[in-house]
């Protein structure tokens, strides 16, 4: 009998457990932060007024608050030096070169879909979308959209596939007759089914994600497509902004136009995490895909070269990282950083162990944020792929430029404008770079177009 009582006992206290754990589990992941990725397109490095170098005419109130709020890089870098690469970086977390991307077309055409991209690296409890430009696989196989953000992981979306830009105010695509239409998950959008200012569409549908997902964790990617080519804006805004500065080019008073509404989104979103008393244990990252375009007229500060380019001008960008209940914001941190840190920063946030079988090459950020660190990556490393075969490593101050075998070398921190070369004072210095260059090269795969 007593036998049969310590064992009802163990049985009803196991009962017991299981019946509480579901309880256990909860209260464990609601500790963790929502997450927010806010990726703007083209912006120019001096196109935020939070830059001191800005041009007058650049106004970006939202912004800056979220820069002076949170704490600000002023040597973050994207992986890479057009759109789609840098994407695709940060979508793994590791070099894009490692799956062969190197430029907008070998990002365009899509990597290996069975390889695990950031949604499917968060917990089950996180709801994903996916919102805005993807630029990871075109959708030529319809209806199985292989390369479809559904498809990788994320739960929802409203996005558009293909390449580049597309139109502000039409399902169409960059050469102006194609048909490029925005998917509600994997509903594909009629013309007639779309109507106003993509960038305010696009932040309307952060918005309700967050409205809709706000007792839960969530992951949010908010990929603007703004300001990317093509020039267009709401006409009461650009002629705004014409009257005002007289002076400026036509494509640059769109431009400005184009940013006064990216601004307004940007100030959206956190105003909707703020009302709803989420702000607080949200980790929110704002960066650009890359430097400013020449094209269209963007405005890269002191910094050399333009989009395209593996000058600073190329692949730096204003980058912001909140999260108040974790550390302090209104700071300003020189440390260089890179893209593909977003990633691991997010798992090492909720305490999910980063991958064995496919190490990433971004490090996690907290120990930068949390002042426990000065040091970060020894090395960053950048290219372009073939024909140009353009090239870059950065160590330190230290920075190697380069095409193919050919290259220069210089000190951000007395020349952030890449104006002096210094490889004939620092031939062993120089020599250093172009070596770990070739050697990191070796370890990457070639990217379709170049086998």
């Amino acid at each position: 009998m007593k036998i049969l009582i310590g064992n009802l006992t163990q049985i009803l206290t196991m009962v017991g457990m299981l019946t509480i754990a579901p309880a256990f589990l909860f209260a464990a992941s609601a500790d963790r932060p929502n997450i927010v990725v806010i990726l703007t397109d083209d912006q120019g490095y001096a196109d935020i007024s939070f830059n001191p170098h800005h041009p007058e005419e650049v106004s970006t109130p939202n912004m800056d608050k979220l820069a002076r709020e949170g704490v600000f890089f002023s040597q973050a870098y994207t992986s890479g030096h057009v759109c789609s690469p840098t994407r695709a970086g940060l979508m793994l977390g590791r070099y894009q070169q490692r799956v062969g991307v190197y430029t907008a077309g070998d990002g365009g055409r899509g990597f290996d879909p069975k390889l695990p991209i950031f949604p499917g690296f968060l917990p089950r409890q996180y709801t994903s979308m996916a919102i805005g430009k993807w630029h990871l696989g075109l959708d030529n196989d319809y209806p199985k959209l292989k390369w479809h953000a559904l498809s990788r992981g994320f739960d929802e979306c409203y996005k558009f596939m293909g390449r580049g830009g597309h139109d502000y105010f039409k399902l169409q695509g960059v050469n102006n007759t194609d048909y490029a239409p925005i998917y509600r998950d994997k509903t594909r959008l009629k013309p007639e089914e779309y109507r106003g200012y993509l960038t305010t569409r696009l932040t309307e549908e952060a918005v309700d994600f967050i409205d809709r997902q706000k007792d839960n964790p969530f992951f949010l990617y908010l990929a603007y497509n703004a300001v990317h080519a093509p020039a267009q804006a709401p006409q009461e805004d650009i002629e705004r902004y014409r009257k005002k500065f007289p002076n400026l080019t036509e494509k640059r008073t769109i431009l400005m136009a184009m940013l006064y509404h990216l601004d307004l989104g940007v100030g959206s979103v956190v105003d909707k995490l703020k009302d709803e008393g989420l702000w607080e244990n949200t980790l929110l990252f704002f960066l650009t895909d890359n430097g400013g375009a020449r094209a269209m007229e963007a405005d890269n500060g002191i910094l050399r070269g333009f989009k395209g380019s593996l000058y600073e001008g190329g692949v730096r960008t204003p980058w912001v990282v909140s999260w108040p209940a974790r550390f302090k914001g209104g700071r300003t941190l020189h440390t260089p950083v890179i893209s593909l840190d977003i990633l691991p920063t997010v798992l090492d946030a909720i305490g999910i162990k980063a991958p064995e079988k496919t190490p990433f090459d971004g490090k996690s950020l907290l120990p930068l944020l949390d002042g426990q660190s000065s040091e970060h990556h020894s090395e960053l490393y950048f290219n372009s792929g073939e024909p140009k075969g353009e090239w870059a490593v950065r160590q330190g101050d230290w920075k190697a430029h380069g095409f193919k075998k050919t290259f220069k070398l210089y000190n951000l921190a007395d020349d952030p404008s890449e104006k002096k070369d210094l490889a004939s004072k620092n031939p062993a210095k120089a020599k250093e770079l172009f070596q770990l260059h070739a050697a990191w090269l070796k370890e990457m795969v070639r990217s379709e177009k170049a086998k």
